[in-house]
């Protein structure tokens, strides 16, 4: 775990602006692939969660990592010693490993969309490291929506026997951590968003600016307009955002600034988002 003095600061920083809700305060504690389990109770004792920047936390010599900026996160239980890796794609070995150095024991994957940096595949001529080499190591079920399944089949080669396929609302329990999973499509048919201990990991559904793009196979600018306006209503102002790129300053914010400062909350209606977003 990382708990340099830049680091600290940062986190002592964000203690100060979130003193007046701390339901924020616990998850700002959690930054750059750092948990702050030392500085207080900045997270339940039993909630294991790891935010893993890609070209910095893991594949560091991977230049494609480093250009893409994808967030991978690791989610368990501390009681009972199970994890799961969300969006494992680069370097699965390294995440595992990681992982394993934490006490925790992988027990399956989840995938928040099918695009190869996120599990793995071929991408602007280069190939990916992702889901079909993680299980390669350890033999865990890979969960999708799905709408995803076919597609995640056909970009990592895995069998249909390998994954398991969802209806939103499905939840995922990790030891005694339940993780919801909400079907978001838009920038992807079967994409989803996982909504754990009030955080919410979105992949590429929706960024701390911004959200993914609709002009990719499978995206649909109407889709993502309701993921964003009616599926992911249910999630609190309280909630902590946590995306699938480091695209801002920030790793991370919570639901309500996101909704007040976020270009994609601006239209009021689909015939607004669309005259905005739409093809």
């Amino acid at each position: 775990m990382r708990g340099d003095d830049d680091t600290v600061r940062r986190v002592l920083a964000a203690r100060e602006r979130t003193r007046s809700n701390p339901g924020r305060l616990r998850r700002a504690d959690r930054y750059e692939g750092w948990t702050a389990s030392n500085y207080g109770a900045a997270m339940d004792d039993r909630l294991y969660f790891r935010q893993l920047l890609s070209g910095r936390d893991f594949a560091t010599t991977d230049q494609m990592a480093h250009q893409m900026v994808n967030f991978c996160y690791l989610i368990g239980d501390r009681s009972t010693g199970e994890a799961v890796v969300i969006d494992p794609a680069y370097d699965t070995d390294t995440l595992v490993d990681i992982l394993e150095a934490d006490g925790m024991t992988l027990t399956g994957a989840l995938a928040t969309h099918y695009h190869p940096d996120h599990v793995g595949g071929s991408m602007m001529g280069m190939h990916i490291n992702g889901v079909a080499q993680l299980l390669e190591r350890v033999d865990v079920p890979i969960h999708v929506q799905a709408p995803e399944a076919e597609f995640v089949q056909k970009v990592t080669g895995l069998d249909a026997g390998a994954l398991v396929a969802h209806a939103s609302g499905d939840v995922v329990s990790v030891g005694g951590i339940d993780i919801e999973l909400i079907h978001t499509p838009g920038h992807t048919p079967g994409s989803q968003c996982f909504l754990v201990d009030n955080c919410l990991v979105a992949g590429d559904t929706l960024f701390l600016d911004g959200c993914g793009r609709t002009d990719l196979p499978g995206g649909d600018p109407e889709e993502l307009y309701r993921s964003l306006h009616d599926r992911l209503a249910k999630v609190p102002d309280s909630a902590v955002l946590y995306p699938g790129h480091l695209y801002s300053h920030e790793p991370s914010q919570s639901m309500g600034e996101t909704r007040e400062r976020n270009v994609v909350y601006k239209p009021s209606s689909l015939e607004q988002w669309m005259m905005m977003f739409g093809h």
